[in-house]
């Protein structure tokens, strides 16, 4: 695991345990507080158009980023709580879908596969 990981989910649980927040930090929980936070991600882009989606002003995009951050920290403390290697996962993850999806089946797709 990359040491960056490692060194977030530390300060995570140093943060946690100073506050005494570990009592609320079950799977359970954090996957429902994953899952909020994703909503509240989606919530910035809710009446957009495609076009305007892709164009956020500066405001917008340090909210998004906020959310983002709150989507990370909670997805880094369910990884670290289950014993999960996030980076791991997400390559495991990668490989698997490239050999369900190989670019020859994607009609006119120009999309490539690279290693994290």
């Amino acid at each position: 695991m990359s040491q960056d990981i490692k060194a977030l989910q530390a300060s995570l649980r140093a943060f946690a345990q100073a506050r005494d927040w570990e009592q609320f930090h079950s799977p359970k929980n954090l996957a429902a507080s994953l899952s909020i936070e994703a909503a509240e991600v989606l919530e910035h882009f809710q009446w957009l158009t495609e076009a305007q989606s892709r164009q956020l002003d500066a405001e917008r995009t340090a909210q998004v980023a906020d959310e983002i951050a709150d989507v990370l920290l909670y997805l880094l403390q369910l990884a670290d709580k289950l014993g999960i290697d996030p980076l791991a996962a997400a390559r495991d993850k990668l490989a698997r879908n490239a050999e369900r999806y190989p670019v020859e089946r994607a009609k006119g797709s120009s999309a490539k596969y690279t290693e994290l």
